[in-house]
């Protein structure tokens, strides 16, 4: 049984899709084991009450530093046995600490086609930009930002009246398939990396 953490910052839409396949059975032998979340207030707390998920909440500014608040998130995985941490609309950068100790073990999803339009608000830069296909990326997080091998991506056309709200709303429903799909190449060890290529066995 492969355990996941998700990690989440704030609606969750994305971390109820995953507990959803898990529970219609489409991730066989996967697991969703823990919720983190450095949001106290966010909604996906809600969902995962709801779901029946462990959560982990945390304040980052009661800590000292980064490393002091990520050493308790790796001792929270760690009890829990989590071998896969998928970052599912968490809004920090993953530090030393994390990484070191879940390595090549990350995932993250990202709504554009990195490498464009990296950090915040991606769906608001490619308005701004003017493209005509932005889409959905999951990449394995290494220690830059959206920098980390890509293991896969799916475009999504922008329309001429999109908005913000409406370009988002499509992005979401294909980031949902993705990130599921994802998680079970995953789980069936199917994800190999040489250099920066990832392969699919």
């Amino acid at each position: 049984m492969r355990k996941l953490a998700i990690f989440a910052s704030g609606s969750g839409s994305n971390f109820e899709a995953i507990v959803q396949a898990v529970q219609d059975g489409k991730l066989a032998g996967v697991e969703v084991a823990l919720l983190v979340c450095d949001k106290p207030g966010a909604k996906v707390l809600e969902r995962a009450e709801r779901l029946g998920i462990d959560a982990f909440v945390f304040q980052p500014k009661e800590y000292a530093d980064k490393a002091s608040f990520e050493q308790e998130i790796v001792a929270q995985l760690q009890k829990r046995e989590i071998s896969l941490v998928v970052l599912a609309g968490y809004m920090r950068l993953v530090g030393d600490t994390l990484l070191s100790s879940y390595e090549g073990k990350i995932i993250n999803l990202h709504p554009s086609l990195l490498p464009a339009f990296p950090g915040k608000d991606a769906v608001g830069q490619a308005l701004a930009y003017g493209v005509k296909i932005t889409g959905v990326t999951v990449h394995l997080v290494d220690a830059g930002l959206d920098t980390g091998p890509i293991i896969a991506q799916i475009p999504v056309a922008v329309q001429e009246a999109d908005t913000a709200e409406t370009l988002a709303a499509r992005i979401h429903a294909v980031e949902h398939e993705l990130l599921v799909k994802v998680i079970g190449y995953l789980a069936e060890e199917r994800v190999k990396l040489e250099g920066r290529l990832v392969q699919l066995t």
